[in-house]
């Protein structure tokens, strides 16, 4: 069995649909970080427009994948983050239409279903306010940029990696 490191860590959105597109903003956030310290070479930071195919892509072979992605509650709050450790490499099924049209939830299910999941998923929720067409994340939403960056710095931390040594 081969053994492997890689590390993914996937923005999914819509920059050009205003808070739909923070799962890219954190990942150009980590970007921006990654480039004033050394990044690990097996590190990934990727974005994604949701398709399910290119998920799964980007996540297939990979030890940990870690995917932020905007979330509409109804009522919401604006720049809530839920964090979903998928044990059991599912997803409840949504209860309306994402913006991507197939949603993560059926990405997740199809690479379970293909044997292409990786052997860790965290997913991180973003309740969001605007995702009309446009660009810029509202107040609540951008204010969630920071935190959350350091919240995905922490879980790439936490993982088993030889760059990182393997903390609790």
């Amino acid at each position: 069995m081969r053994v492997c490191t890689r590390i993914t860590v996937v923005g999914v959105g819509n920059e050009f649909r205003r808070d739909d597109g923070v799962g890219w903003a954190v990942v150009a956030r980590l970007r921006e970080r990654a480039a004033r310290q050394q990044c690990p070479p097996d590190i990934v930071l990727a974005t994604c427009d949701g398709d399910p195919a290119r998920l799964i892509a980007l996540w297939e072979d990979v030890d940990l994948a870690v995917v932020v992605d905007a979330a509409h509650a109804h009522p919401g709050t604006p720049g809530r983050v839920h964090r979903l450790a998928l044990q059991d490499a599912r997803l409840s099924a949504p209860t309306s239409t994402s913006s991507h049209g197939l949603g993560l939830g059926e990405a997740v299910e199809l690479a379970r279903v293909l044997g292409l999941l990786p052997r860790e998923l965290v997913v991180y929720a973003v309740e969001v306010a605007d995702s009309d067409f446009g660009t810029g994340l509202s107040p609540a939403v951008a204010a969630a940029v920071d935190p959350l960056a350091e919240a995905v710095e922490n879980d790439l931390a936490r993982h088993p990696h030889p760059a990182f040594g393997s903390r609790p």
